[in-house]
């Protein structure tokens, strides 16, 4: 080859061990982007790709997500040669008469998300791009910010945006109205579930924007800021860290759940803001290894262009997968992995032995975000009841899968008129005419009974269907109780690998089971006697439909099922060594008995906190 994709990656070949490393990334990471600066230094434009909202706030946004990471680096005291051009460019950004003015926000605007890492920067590292403004661009500035924080953030998330403005404002020493900060906290608060949860608004689902948002700006919030509010931000961050520590795998790599996954080492973000906010939530060896195994997780990926810039993707530039909101500049909030860089070199986070994860218990259920999570060797898989986007592109896909892997990541489909091509890993697929199909968008119920999963759900009005995932390591089970009025075609995926060329991988298509045993895994997934026979099929996926590798394999059961009631079972199994095939492919589990699961949820069953939002209807 003349050409390896991962070289290309900053972070290739740095060992990420200790802070002078991560100074090193830090620096790597930024420094693409210098030729992408606009001459008057005020905006970052990466590529053409585009978002919802207008090209000056997506070029905003590639100036300021920086911030995130070069801000604690200029706290702690970090060489960075350009902050001149930070200077220069909020000067700019906020003058109207300049051609690179960033515009007036003028209601729920995308510049308010990126006003909170300018306003962050400002609290932090005053004497880098405070100070050096003249009195017009400080007048500028604080006119600009005040302006923003005078209309309506969403109802999430972004309310802690206007905070963060607010305490830079208040650094500053300007007047501004206080009482909507305290407005926006209590709000904030009450997103709050229990055990360290949130939810991010008054929506049915909890995914990594509670580590990487709603804990990571209440964190800097609790170092900012010294008052009772931020001893709850401590104590709930030191809850979450207990139920957290478990969606990442021994390598480093977390569950990839959700939206906004092209946030990428952002997922180390909780664990960094701990740090910086010197919360020993867990003890520091620990704390040090969570961030910094998952940064170097990340190393070995083809995350960046050939110019070392972060595309839009995952583990490899992928348009596919990104929201509408994902402009050029969107990777970059990936930065606040970079937190710790403002700690000294005495700090325990850096002085502390890396110790490594904590795996035990094996099978650890989350009520919170209905999760199941089955700790493996090399892998963490969150058996999931489901959860609810229905704004989002793929938000089936992204939320409402059966299982959750950190090693094969999830797929999502690439046209909704191929349900004979579909790659439906983890997903069970409906289709009453053979081209479309339906797949579970949301749950009319989810319960958790001690380890066991519950969801009730109709991909049509007139179909129900009932789903119960037990862990059975290294396995896990499947029953599907559907109830239909006309018969369906169905496809039921088991998890996706990577495939190789030349046709090298051994794949295995049989009556009640198929199976793929690639370079370094295996997949694989078998029927449990259900009331009707099913034939497995190895699925070579549309490419660029996985959010790790490009090309996939994922076994599947297919068969039709007729009017009236169907009880569909099956085990499925993946692990990072192809020698499965001989060993625990050979035993799996036991068919549970219905009856039993029925009653274990009548009896222990628990509603998910993901579906149970006050005041909204299941």
């Amino acid at each position: 080859m003349t050409y390896d994709p991962a070289s290309s990656n900053p972070l290739a070949g740095n060992p990420l061990q200790n802070r002078t490393d991560m100074r090193r990334a830090l620096i790597d990471l930024f420094y693409p982007l210098l030729p992408y600066f606009s001459k008057g230094n005020a905006r970052v434009r990466i590529d053409a790709a585009g978002a919802h909202f207008d090209r000056a706030a997506a070029d905003l946004e590639g100036f300021a997500r920086p911030l995130w990471g070069l801000a604690p680096y200029g706290a702690g005291g970090g060489d960075f040669a350009h902050w001149g051009r930070y200077a220069e460019g909020i000067a700019n950004g906020v003058d109207p008469g300049h051609p690179e003015y960033w515009g007036t926000v003028n209601g729920r605007d995308q510049r308010m998300v990126e006003l909170a890492a300018l306003g962050f920067a400002l609290a932090l590292v005053p004497e880098k791009i405070w100070e050096p403004l003249d009195s017009k661009a400080r007048g500028n500035l604080i006119a600009y910010l005040k302006h923003a924080r005078t209309f309506d953030y969403a109802d999430n998330n972004w309310k802690f945006f206007r905070v963060l403005v607010d305490i830079a404002l208040d650094r500053l020493g300007a007047e501004f109205d206080r009482s909507l900060t305290e407005d926006y906290l209590r709000e904030l608060d009450g997103f709050y579930i229990a055990d360290g949860w949130y939810r991010d608004g008054n929506v049915r689902r909890v995914d990594h924007y509670i580590p990487f948002a709603m804990h990571f700006y209440g964190l800097i919030y609790s170092k900012l800021v010294d008052d009772d509010r931020a001893k709850r931000y401590r104590e709930r961050a030191m809850l979450f860290a207990k139920d957290f520590r478990h969606w990442f795998a021994p390598d480093g790599a977390t569950i990839p759940f959700g939206r906004s996954l092209t946030y990428r080492f952002a997922c180390a973000g909780f664990w960094s803001a701990l740090a910086f906010a010197d919360v020993e939530a867990l003890p520091w060896g620990e704390i040090k290894g969570l961030c910094l195994r998952h940064l170097r997780w990340w190393t070995g990926k083809p995350i960046a262009h050939r110019d070392g810039t972060l595309p839009i993707g995952y583990g490899y530039p992928n348009l596919l997968m990104s929201e509408n909101y994902n402009s050029a500049g969107s990777p970059y909030w990936a930065f606040k992995a970079f937190l710790p860089l403002a700690l000294p070199e005495t700090h325990p986070f850096w002085t502390a032995e890396e110790k490594p994860l904590v795996t035990e218990p094996a099978i650890v259920p989350l009520k919170h975000p209905g999760m199941v999570m089955m700790h493996g060797k090399a892998d963490v898989v969150a058996l999931s009841s489901g959860q609810e986007n229905l704004q989002m592109r793929f938000g089936s896909e992204k939320y409402a899968k059966f299982a959750y892997s950190a090693r094969y990541g999830f797929s999502v489909e690439s046209d909704e008129r191929a349900f004979a091509g579909g790659a439906f890993d983890s997903m069970l697929a409906f289709s009453d005419d053979g081209v479309h199909y339906r797949v579970r968008e949301t749950n009319e119920e989810a319960k958790l009974a001690g380890d066991t999963l519950y969801a009730k759900w109709s991909p049509w009005p007139d179909v129900t269907v009932e789903t119960w995932l037990i862990p059975a390591a290294p396995w896990h089970i499947r029953l599907h109780k559907i109830i239909t009025p006309r018969p369906l075609q169905t496809a039921e995926g088991g998890f996706a690998i990577a495939r190789r060329d030349f046709e090298a991988d051994t794949l295995s298509s049989q009556k009640n089971a198929a199976y793929a045993v690639g370079e370094a895994d295996f997949s694989g997934i078998v029927d449990l006697d259900s009331t009707v026979p099913r034939d497995g099929l190895t699925q070579k996926a549309p490419p660029n439909t996985n959010l790790i590798v490009a090309k996939t394999l994922v076994p599947q059961l297919r068969g039709t099922i007729p009017t009236g009631e169907t009880i569909l079972v099956s085990a499925v199994l993946a692990e990072h060594d192809p020698a499965t095939v001989s060993g625990a492919w050979t035993k799996p589990p036991a068919k549970p008995d219905l009856d039993a699961l029925r009653a274990l949820i009548a009896e222990k069953g628990v509603t998910v906190s993901a579906i149970d939002v006050p005041g909204r209807p299941a």
